[in-house]
């Protein structure tokens, strides 16, 4: 059987023509209703890029060959089974559920076909994110490397194809998980508590797109409200001197506003009287990108933006609070650490990824602290059309650090390594360039809870370069420098005021942890924790309730956020709204939305 297989990847024959046994879900962990919808034909076939958007493109999920080996050998010859891309190894949807480590590397071997139609077109291989170092290899030719687990990459791999026939794609990966010192978030060897499974290789969607050899490879939008201006920069690959971008401004296909400008440069369009995108109306405009050199069309993509505005501003009362588009705002939101029981960092269907967002909604929630990890650029797309806003957690790594959070100023923050620095501000980088471009985001995290925290005031700088348009959170719950627009404490399980700054806004960033164990909804039936646990809905109902009266008193004092304690289950952590599976809801929803709307609404109360 191994010769065999070693020859059908000589030949490089299609995965699916030789005798295999059919996929199935791995282990006996508890499933969401979606898991049983999986086609292996046509997983997660939704367009993975929703904000630069092109009409031709092509999924490469499905059913790949893999093989886990000892780290620093060749390609295998045979391979261990099939697994289905774009669920992560460990997880029960790739059909493999094993554990990784870091003395191994997994590989991942599969062929594809050049569509006719792509005749003369540059052919772009694109990676929404892969844990944790990637190695692509196109007819066995190492074509490039990434490194972090969170941010999508491409090759272009033009170059590498050979002839009409079937080609062999490879991928090599290799995660030391908590062995490394890489941003990893909640991912660890040996999970408890807190602490998850770890999530090893390819995560997210692969997939392919046609290309002149001049094309657009990002399209950045950031609105200023004040002066009714839209700020785009169009950015090219190869782009010659005399390269236009065209930006139009469309409202349901009428067009408003229009603009030229050479790669790079930054247009300035104007839009008279926009609509403003909130949680209650997220309006969203589109966008026509058109990039032409002297006059023959290279490339055209399609692209959306919004109108909104993030800043501080203080009350009658002096204290600082946030406002949207200039008007104030309580942000009130669960922590969302997006994982499931199923696919662990992968939703199992594009209508389960933008279910939590729903259901956050419908109780009352006008925020989503997503919590040390990023999700698909879908996700964001959710947000931004369904109106929710998100504070957005850089994934923690090198985990150390003492955590002094009742100390405020001075301390010296630990000490990382060159090359674990280096991983911090590479991928950090590339998450705010991922979405800077999404309305819904408005606060970045780069730190919780002093996890691997490390020269805070140069972050927060660096941060704020990146981006000037966001508020920026130093670090939620950690240990608190004077800088940033925040400052965040974190209590459970009930709120509470134990540090307070005049010069910043203040926020719970976390608090709650109202746990409840469900019978045949438990990841480890035997094993589950939570902040505090009770038996019923009606106890969990009414003790959230009493801790969102405790924060009324709270707001008027000084908080202009508070994040709770959680969305969903997640593995044995049992405080959740729902369900680690999503099949409960455990609160009574409309109780829960009344109370979350009366603590919104306290805010407005306190400007003249």
């Amino acid at each position: 059987m191994k010769r065999l297989v070693f020859l059908v990847f000589g030949l490089i024959i299609p995965l699916g023509v030789f005798s295999q046994s059919p996929w199935h879900p791995a282990g006996n962990k508890i499933m969401t209703p979606w898991a049983a919808g999986i086609n292996v034909e046509d997983v997660l076939p939704d367009y993975p890029r929703p904000q630069m958007q092109r009409d031709r493109w092509m999924t490469l999920n499905g059913l790949w060959e893999y093989a886990i080996v000892p780290k620093g050998g060749t390609e295998p010859a045979a391979a261990d089974g099939r697994i289905l891309v774009p669920f992560a190894v460990e997880s029960a949807l790739s059909g493999v559920g094993r554990t990784v480590g870091e003395e191994n590397e997994v590989w991942y071997r599969r062929s594809f076909n050049i569509p006719a139609d792509w005749k003369n077109k540059n052919v772009l291989l694109h990676f929404g994110a892969v844990d944790w170092l990637a190695c692509v290899f196109v007819n066995d030719v190492l074509i490039g490397t990434h490194k972090g687990g969170y941010t999508p990459f491409f090759f272009d791999i033009t170059p590498f194809l050979t002839g009409k026939g079937p080609q062999k794609l490879v991928i090599r990966v290799w995660d030391p998980a908590d062995k490394g010192f890489q941003p990893r978030g909640k991912q660890v060897s040996q999970p408890g508590g807190i602490w998850y499974t770890s999530v090893t290789g390819i995560w997210q969607t692969v997939w392919m797109e046609p290309v002149d050899p001049v094309h657009v490879t990002s399209v950045v939008s950031v609105a200023d409200v004040d002066n009714g201006v839209l700020c785009v920069t169009v950015r090219a690959n190869d782009a010659p001197s005399g390269a236009v971008a065209q930006v139009q401004v469309l409202d349901k296909g009428k067009v408003l506003a229009s603009a030229k400008g050479v790669v790079e440069a930054q247009m300035r369009i104007k839009v008279d009287d926009p609509r403003l995108w909130t949680p209650e109306s997220p309006s969203l405009y589109d966008l026509n990108v058109t990039l032409s050199d002297r006059g023959r069309v290279c490339d055209q993509v399609i692209s959306y933006t919004a109108f909104r505005k993030i800043s501080v501003a203080r009350d009658a009362n002096g204290i600082a609070r946030m406002q949207l588009n200039n008007k104030p705002v309580f942000q009130l939101g669960p922590l969302d650490q997006g994982w499931w029981p199923d696919g662990l960092y992968t939703a199992p269907s594009d209508e389960a990824l933008q279910y939590d967002i729903v259901k956050t909604k419908e109780l009352g929630f006008n925020m989503i602290r997503k919590h040390v990890k990023v999700e698909p650029a879908r996700w964001y797309y959710h947000c931004d059309r369904l109106g929710i806003l998100v504070w957005q957690d850089m994934p923690s790594g090198d985990l150390g650090n003492s955590w002094r959070p009742y100390e405020y100023g001075g301390g010296t923050d630990k000490n990382r390594s060159a090359e674990s620095m280096e991983n911090y501000y590479r991928e950090w980088k590339e998450i705010i360039d991922l979405l800077i471009s999404h309305p819904c985001v408005v606060v970045w995290v780069p730190f919780n809870e002093a996890w691997g925290q490390f020269n805070t005031a140069e972050v927060v700088d660096f941060t704020a370069a990146c981006d000037p348009s966001r508020l920026i959170n130093a670090a939620s719950g950690g240990n608190h420098r004077p800088c940033g627009h925040i400052l965040d404490i974190h209590n459970y399980p009930n709120p509470d005021m134990f540090l307070y700054d005049p010069q910043r806004v203040n926020v719970l960033g976390e608090y709650g942890g109202i746990g409840l164990a469900l019978e045949e909804h438990l990841w480890e039936p035997e094993r589950n924790w939570g902040y505090v646990q009770y038996k019923s809905a009606e106890e969990v109902t009414a003790e959230y309730i009493k801790y969102t009266q405790e924060l009324i008193p709270l707001i008027k004092q000084g908080f202009s956020a508070a994040v709770y304690t959680q969305t969903t289950d997640c593995e044995i952590e049992v405080n959740g709204l729902m369900t680690y599976d999503r099949k409960v809801l455990k609160v009574d929803a409309r109780a829960v939305r009344r109370a979350n709307e009366e603590v919104r609404s306290t805010v407005g109360s306190l400007y003249p």
